[in-house]
């Protein structure tokens, strides 16, 4: 590790801790030729394996930009893109797996998509799954539906008894 003010190879570890819930590391190192203190965070690489074969580091921004071009006309800020960059890089990294398979990226992607906008996860989901006709959207806007009534039966209070009088 290079010191960043004196450029010294000659540094030490201080103290390390646990940061981002175990995603990453946070050492505090001491420079012995300049006697200055720095921070370095380590992070594990994750790496998308994709369909040829090649593997690339993840980016969250290449992610994201799939995205937005689905987002384009509809109601999502650049925050939210971002918080889903976010939420889906932390999907991959808690699998564990150093090496995600990209199918597996668009995957984490769709869950996200679809309770920030509807709209936009139906297209993303039609160029990511392949829809080939109308059909292919009738059926996922009819799923969309199960689970939206199924889950709007789930936060509805229970049913009251009758009054006896």
């Amino acid at each position: 590790m290079h010191c960043p003010y004196c450029r010294s190879t000659d540094t030490r570890v201080v103290d390390s801790r646990v940061a981002d819930d175990g995603a990453s590391i946070r050492r505090r190192r001491t420079c012995s030729a300049c006697s200055k203190r720095f921070t370095t965070i380590e992070q594990m690489q994750l790496t998308v394996l994709k369909r040829s074969g090649a593997t690339e580091p993840f980016n969250r921004e290449k992610a994201v930009a799939g995205v937005r071009k689905a987002c384009k006309g509809r109601p999502v800020s650049e925050d939210d893109l971002a918080c889903l960059g976010q939420a889906v890089e932390d999907a991959l990294r808690l699998d564990g797996a150093a090496e995600v398979p990209a199918h597996e990226v668009g995957l984490a992607i769709l869950g996200p998509l679809r309770e920030l906008d509807e709209v936009a996860y139906l297209r993303f989901a039609s160029v990511y799954r392949a829809f080939e006709s109308a059909d292919d959207f009738e059926d996922e806007i009819a799923m969309l539906r199960a689970e939206r009534a199924t889950a709007y039966v789930d936060d509805a209070p229970p049913p009251q008894p009758a009054a006896t009088g």
